[in-house]
């Protein structure tokens, strides 16, 4: 079981950018410079980059697809109450 993960995200306010995004990431363009772009998010400057969380520290919806992921897979665009998230999970233990 999926105690915590490490992720980064890409935050944009709406689904169009969402989506467009992901486009990008499926044609082999780099996450963590797509994240330092266009990401709301402050942890843009860190290429997207959360680090470590554990159940109860992110919103629902954010956490559901970040736990229910596998290592190395993109998935999103996930809507929640910032706007639209594109999330690399990058490890999980």
């Amino acid at each position: 079981m999926v105690k915590s993960v490490n992720a980064s995200h890409i935050l944009v306010k709406n689904a169009k950018d969402a989506e467009s995004i992901m486009s990008r990431l499926q044609k082999g363009e780099d996450f963590a410079e797509l994240a330092k772009r266009y990401s709301k998010c402050p942890s843009k400057s860190k290429g997207g980059n959360l680090g470590w969380f554990g159940k109860g520290e992110m919103v629902p919806e954010f956490e559901k697809a970040a736990f229910e992921g596998k290592i190395g897979e993109i998935v999103g665009p996930v809507k929640t109450e910032f706007g639209y998230h594109i999330i690399k999970i990058n490890d999980q233990k």
